[in-house]
This record gives structure tokens, sequence and C-alpha cells, in this order.
């Protein structure tokens, strides 16, 4: 997917692991790290879950950028229940439509998805070492899609 800029997780308002594809255009330093982005994410859906009923934000557009949002559960090995897990995405859209990219990007990130639920259901999420190696397999895996 050639539009990807960043692809990430976040768990409880905390970026687990991110890999950027390519440099957002004119980035300037606004001191803005993965914690803020992080804490942004899950606030945005904490806020869309419960005003609108368990319902979750699909994305978000600013500019030419889209911040794009899948919503899966996961449990930790600290609490009993499933909580949120974010899949998030920074995908340029200024040639396409937004709900084109999309589609196309929670068709490519099922099987990622689906591999870090397996890989890491029921782990301990405040070792954050355990998933640097994920970042690899996110770059494997967008890098072979793009090539086929």
């Amino acid at each position: 997917m050639k539009e990807l800029y960043e692809l990430g997780f976040v768990f409880r308002g905390f970026v687990l692991v991110n890999h950027i594809f390519k440099n957002l255009p004119v980035q300037k330093d606004h001191g803005i790290n993965k914690d803020l982005r992080g804490a942004f994410i899950s606030a945005i859906n904490t806020f869309v879950d419960t005003a609108f009923n368990k319902s979750s934000l699909e994305y978000l557009e600013s500019g030419n950028i889209l911040f794009i949002f899948k919503v899966s559960e996961i449990q930790s090995e600290d609490n009993r229940s499933k909580e949120p897990i974010i899949l998030y995405g920074l995908v340029d859209k200024s040639k396409k439509k937004s709900d084109k990219l999309v589609r196309k990007f929670f068709e490519r990130v099922d099987p990622i998805i689906q591999l870090f639920l397996q890989k890491f259901d029921g782990a301990d999420f405040t070792e954050l070492n355990q998933f640097e190696n994920f970042k690899d397999i996110m770059e494997d895996f967008f890098i072979k899609k793009t090539q086929d």
C-alpha cells in the first residue's frame, strides 16, 4: 500500500509498536511523540464508544492525511476481560477517495491484526520490548503486499 505513512498498535493509550514507512510531508517538529499519538487515538475511540453506544471510529481526515482506525479486542495478562486494541494507519489520500482507501486499508491489515492477536493474546503488555520484533513483521508484510 504505497499511500501508507505509518502503522501501529495502541493499547491503553500507549503505542505498543509502530513502523514508519515514509515521512509525512512537511513535518514540523512540534515535540509530538508516539505516546501523545497513542493517548489521542485511545481517547477518540473511548469517546466514540461511549457517546455513540459501542460504535467505533473508522477514520479522521486532516488535509491530505487519513487517520484510519481498526479496533479489535485482546486479553492481557492482568485483566480477566478483553480490552480494545487499536491498529492505526496514517495514509495519504491526496489522489483517492477516503472510503476507497479505508476499505483497502481494512482488507490489507486484517491478517496483520489476526497475527498480532494470536501472538500476544494473554501477554504482559507492560513489557514493551516484546513488541519490537513485530515492527519487522509489519514492514515485511506491507513491503511484500506492495510488490504483489
